[in-house]
């Protein structure tokens, strides 16, 4: 394997939530042309539909979001083959989406069904043991069929500490935890944001310069926060994700390498809308096509953008012009079934 070579893994939905994916795929990436070449199945694995990577082990880990959750760990091969470690209960219901703390200790998981956080220890090959805990959110929002009670959509743990964020879509809040590294366990949960009542927050994402940008699944916004000395991260604006008629489901935010730049994807009317941003406004620049059908993630990789339509299964990819930010459609698209996760991986980037 050269050493330019890139790689990503996509996770999916399988026929246990009815999807049509088989488990993890392992697509090529021309670093040069950003083109997408599949190579098929990695790992058999039940509705892996989010993925992640150890900080410094080659170990990737996928939630099986499932009734009954789990979390698979796998040992990723020099060739980018899977090989699994272990598979561990959550505790919790639809886990869909995991992280690794910064220092590779801890696995955090965070279960949408139940509206609960899982920790695993990870041992020094990254192989999680039996949870250390379950931490449940409480609330409920002003939608009734979305919001009758908590529902954990994303962890985001500080790299350089012990706090973890959770993004809670049922009660309206982003919510902050202290996770004890010696015990594997989270601290109670105050709020860190609470976002106007409906807007069902999914993912979000630092700024360089402290600011926590925020997709509103339910309110189809993009807001953004910042810390203002207290406890809690105060509002600074909102802007609507998408400038199209009916209804959207925003899933996934990402910023640019240089923070000049936030893109949104956008379920529904099925684009990707991108803002400039100047740690203050988010004022928007273009919104285009995916391409496919129910953008469920995307990922930034150097000057390419790669969307995974969950519903038209495939992946598309755009190049981002770096002096202006706009996406711009090209090549063809890559078949997928049900794809809902994209991760890069580059053997160069974990260190030996």
């Amino acid at each position: 394997m050269g050493s330019s070579a890139e790689y990503v893994f996509v996770g999916c939905y399988t026929g246990e939530k009815g999807g049509e994916g088989d488990g993890i795929t392992l697509l090529r990436r021309d670093p040069a042309t950003g083109e997408l070449t599949r190579l098929g199945l990695a790992a058999r694995t039940p509705s892996p539909s989010f993925l992640a990577q150890h900080p410094t082990l080659p170990v990737l880990y996928a939630v099986n979001e499932l009734d009954d959750g789990t979390v698979t760990a796998f040992a990723v091969a020099p060739d980018c083959s899977l090989i699994p470690l272990a598979t561990q209960p959550t505790g919790g219901s639809d886990p869909c989406h995991l992280a690794v703390t910064g220092d590779g200790r801890h696995l955090v998981v965070a279960n949408y069904g139940s509206g609960a956080v899982t920790v695993f220890p990870l041992d020094a090959d990254g192989v999680p043991g039996a949870r250390t805990d379950l931490l449940t959110l409480t609330g409920s929002g002003p939608d009734a069929e979305r919001q009758s009670g908590p529902h954990a959509h994303q962890v985001l743990p500080d790299p350089n500490g012990a706090d973890v964020l959770i993004s809670d879509l049922g009660s309206d809040r982003v919510w902050r935890s202290r996770l004890d590294p010696v015990s594997g366990r989270l601290g109670p949960a105050e709020p860190a944001v609470e976002a106007k009542p409906g807007t069902g927050p999914r993912h979000l994402v630092r700024s360089g310069d402290g600011a926590l940008i925020l997709a509103g699944e339910l309110a189809a916004n993009l807001s953004w926060y910042r810390p203002a000395g207290g406890p809690r991260l105060e509002p600074y604006g909102d802007v609507p994700a998408t400038t199209l008629p009916g209804p959207a489901h925003p899933s996934e935010v990402a910023i640019g390498r240089d923070g000049r730049f936030v893109y949104v994807a956008n379920r529904g009317p099925d684009t990707v809308s991108a803002f400039s941003w100047d740690g203050k406004s988010a004022i928007l620049i273009a919104e285009v096509p995916t391409g496919g059908v129910w953008p469920r993630h995307m990922t930034l990789i150097g000057d390419h953008l790669y969307v995974a339509n969950q519903q038209s299964h495939n992946v598309t990819v755009f190049r981002i012009d770096p002096d202006t930010g706009i996406p711009v459609s090209q090549g063809e698209p890559t078949g997928e079934p049900s794809p809902t996760c994209l991760l890069r991986w580059s053997p160069s980037m974990i260190r030996p």
